[in-house]
């Protein structure tokens, strides 16, 4: 497959493959095991450099992966995602309140999907609420993969300086959040470095409301489109948790995600992917891999089994998977109680989001 900037890599994008080199050894995330990286052959403002060379888990392996992990994991409990419930109902409920006073059809997207979890990310990390809307501009640049050359580093540049304030503010003045609880985290003698700390941050934002933006998105997007299926869930026959584990494996947040690297050659089954190669994740198309599901391209709330890949598998599998569905089985659940007769808006077709990584529509205009 080839990248904007004319670099080829492998898209893996059968299900059991990619589960299979998601979680083999011989497959990494340190950029320097990539030929064209570590030759500096990449072309200058490479709009997803970002994915790269951002320092945190994402871009290391094996020992340091797994410390940079454990710190993290010490911050971000099960029993801190448990205590955020009520206020993800709260706010929820208030955005709810708002979408009433909205007369004729809106932008779901831009109403109701995108503030939820941008308000409890920035809730969680301790982030000032005036800054959230830029934080989103910057990081929507971030995860394109069509933003003009060099723009997606400046991007980086400005959320760094801007998660940099964020972390000096709770040095200066600690608080109960999550930074403040990264800025504490501790194996033995080590803590996470400045540029670890301030990567890590980045990367809980971006994922932390990005994916599940998405998420939400595509999943009134798919529920409107299939009344019956609505039905099903609305009369209690299928809980809302089978409407975001069947929305990840149809219409997964994430479309692509780069990148990983071959350590060695690794053959599939007649192709060799050879040493110091790149992979794409394409969790997209491993959601309807006809080979793993029956009737793939069928939304279907009664799909057992229904294990997918959209939170990733092996070493790096998503930490804010329980979070993302704490928060899209809220929203989903309060949204269609409040207003059961929501329906699509007449008009166009949505357009998709333009970015191979960042897999939803651009609007999602609906009526109550």
């Amino acid at each position: 497959m080839e990248l904007p900037g004319g670099v080829v890599v492998w898209a893996i994008t059968h299900h059991d493959t990619l589960q299979e080199l998601l979680a083999d050894p011989r497959v990494g995330k340190n950029p320097q095991l990539w030929d064209v990286f570590r030759e500096g052959r990449l072309p200058e403002g490479w709009p997803l450099i970002n994915f790269v060379t951002v320092p945190g888990m994402i871009t290391v392996d094996g020992e340091d992966h797994r410390r940079l992990r454990g710190l993290v994991t010490q911050a971000f409990t099960p029993r801190r995602v448990a205590a955020l419930q009520p206020a993800v109902e709260t706010r929820t409920t208030a955005l709810l309140d708002k979408i009433g006073e909205l007369d004729g059809a809106f932008d779901l997207r831009e109403h109701f999907a995108y503030p939820l979890p941008m308000q409890v990310i920035g809730e969680l990390l301790g982030l000032p609420p005036k800054q959230q809307d830029e934080l989103h501009e910057l990081s929507d640049t971030l995860v394109s993969s069509s933003a003009t050359p060099g723009a997606a580093a400046a991007a980086q540049q400005s959320l760094f300086a801007l998660l940099a304030s964020v972390v000096a503010a709770k040095r200066a003045e600690p608080g109960d959040d999550l930074t403040t609880d990264l800025i504490a985290a501790r194996a033995e003698d080590d803590r996470l470095g400045e540029p670890e700390l301030v990567g890590t941050l980045l990367l809980m934002l971006v994922a932390g409301h990005e994916t599940t933006l998405n998420l939400i998105t595509n999943a009134v997007r798919a529920l409107l489109a299939h009344p019956e299926q609505l039905r099903t869930v609305l009369d209690g026959t299928v809980p809302w948790s089978a409407v975001v584990e069947e929305t990840l494996r149809y219409d997964s947040p994430v479309g692509q995600f780069p990148l990983r690297y071959a350590a060695e050659d690794i053959r599939v089954g007649d192709v060799v992917i050879r040493r110091g190669e790149a992979l794409l994740a394409s969790y997209a198309a491993a959601g309807r891999d006809e080979a793993h599901y029956p009737d793939a391209d069928r939304f279907d709330l009664g799909r057992q089994p229904n294990r997918h890949l959209s939170f990733g598998h092996g070493p790096h599998f998503c930490l804010g998977s329980g979070l993302a569905r704490l928060e899209a089985e809220t929203a989903l659940r309060f949204l269609f109680e409040r207003y059961p007769g929501l329906a699509l808006a007449d008009g166009p077709e949505p357009e998709p989001i333009a970015s191979f990584v960042s897999n939803s529509v651009r609007t999602l205009r609906v009526t109550v």
